[in-house]
């Protein structure tokens, strides 16, 4: 029975490794097919309707080209499923380009789920490009948890003036919401009275988001 059971997790250890190193990030700005891309764009409209994050995961995990990978993460941050967390997480950590990279770490921060902190806590503190640790800890301030606020303390001494800037402004957003807990400020009615305001403001049918 025990040889099974090891059998069955090598097995499973193997299918998942097999699976990551198959991923791809980015390769190049433009697919070399534009019909493809063009119609694959198209497809994304259709399925940003649909609120598909399993297409948009996919399209991450399989494409390499930066103009189509940039609009997944975009429209990812917009459904704002559990599920892309990992992917973007992924890509954050190892894509080659900075761009991306940013585009995750904002796009994390846009959705404020509290999964993607240690993701970003990474990125904001060792990612080599500044604009993707700039916008980690301007993300972590918008998630607002404060699990993150050692982090972002050590980002206040980054050597980049744009992070230490972010990061104070994350911190001085924790400090609030602390604040606004202890003298009993219905933040959360607050934020549900904004997001009425605006869904009427959109109402009626939604195209794709664009980078």
């Amino acid at each position: 029975m025990r040889y099974v059971y090891l059998s069955f997790v090598k097995t499973s250890c193997l299918k998942h490794l097999r699976q990551v190193s198959s991923l791809k990030y980015t390769e190049t700005i433009e697919d070399s097919n534009r019909d493809r891309a063009f119609k694959l764009l198209s497809r994304m409209e259709h399925e940003y309707e649909n609120k598909n994050a399993k297409f948009f995961n996919k399209i991450l995990k399989e494409e390499g080209a930066l103009v189509l990978r940039v609009h997944a993460v975009t429209v990812l941050s917009e459904i704002g499923d559990a599920s892309s967390v990992l992917v973007l997480g992924d890509v954050m950590k190892k894509d080659p380009s900075s761009l991306i990279r940013h585009e995750c770490a904002f796009s994390l921060g846009q959705m404020g789920l509290k999964s993607a902190i240690p993701y970003l806590i990474d990125a904001a503190l060792n990612d080599p490009s500044e604009i993707v640790r700039h916008e980690s800890a301007a993300a972590l301030g918008a998630i607002g948890d404060a699990s993150a606020r050692n982090a972002l303390e050590k980002a206040t001494r980054d050597k980049s003036e744009e992070v230490r800037g972010s990061a104070l402004a994350s911190l001085f957003n924790l400090d609030f919401l602390k604040y606004a807990s202890q003298e009993k400020l219905d933040v959360e009615v607050l934020a549900a009275s904004i997001e009425r305001k605006k869904r009427a403001a959109s109402k009626g049918k939604k195209r794709m988001p664009h980078p």
